[in-house]
């Protein structure tokens, strides 16, 4: 996973840093607030670990934000005041699990898969990014309110895109979503199906990243 560790102590932020990075997982360090705000507003992490005693901006605040802005990256809060009333104000700001200090980083370890776990569980059927709306039930895309039909194929390259943006989906994965094993299928078939979904979604929304693969902007990019 993508992790997101904000917290200001030099000595705890590496020793986070690099019990995560041993489990395998990429992780970016602020020490801000605010640093933290314009990387979740980034979206490419798939948990925050957020200190409350933040030297600009304090944790709630920051959480009490992204979750105005519609950002859903599950939370967990790392802090050193254990009252009840400061658990509860992180919970009602919008994080998802509770961590004291001093803790142990097998259970930070643990608290960061139990999150992630639920977050997949409850999955939103529903995607936004930008003026595209995906109904995921029912097959029904909007772009800038109007709805547009699609092919399965076009429908299933545009989820495909649009449930990584921000980030480069690279050609083999898009192939074997798309087509899986149908020999059949041409070697430019992507390519045109890549120009059927621009046409319909606008060229800007679909970037070519040559040698890669192809990019849905999120907001945050644009």
């Amino acid at each position: 996973m993508e992790i997101l560790v904000v917290e200001d102590d030099v000595l705890l932020g590496k020793a986070i840093v690099r019990a995560l990075e041993q489990l395998g997982h990429g992780v970016t360090w602020e020490r801000t607030g605010a640093a933290a705000l314009m990387r979740l507003r980034a979206r490419h992490d798939d948990v925050a670990l957020i200190d409350l005693g933040l030297p600009d901006i304090d944790g709630v605040e920051v959480i009490r934000t992204a979750r105005s802005e519609q950002l859903t990256v599950p939370v967990i809060i790392m802090t050193a005041r254990d009252d009840i009333r400061s658990k509860v104000t992180g919970l009602d700001a919008g994080a998802d699990d509770y961590l004291s200090k001093p803790f142990h980083l097998d259970e930070l370890g643990a608290r960061i898969r139990s999150v992630a776990r639920r977050t997949r569980e409850a999955v939103d059927h529903v995607i936004e990014v930008g003026t595209i709306r995906m109904n995921l039930d029912s097959f029904e895309v909007l772009i800038a309110g109007k709805r547009v039909d699609f092919t399965p194929r076009e429908f299933t390259l545009l989820h495909t895109l649009a449930a990584r943006a921000g980030r480069i989906v690279h050609r083999d994965i898009l192939d074997n979503l798309v087509y899986g094993r149908d020999s059949e299928v041409s070697p430019n078939a992507l390519e045109v199906l890549i120009h059927a979904v621009r046409r319909k979604v606008g060229p800007d929304n679909i970037r070519t990243i040559r040698g890669m693969g192809y990019l849905l902007p999120s907001p945050a990019d644009r």
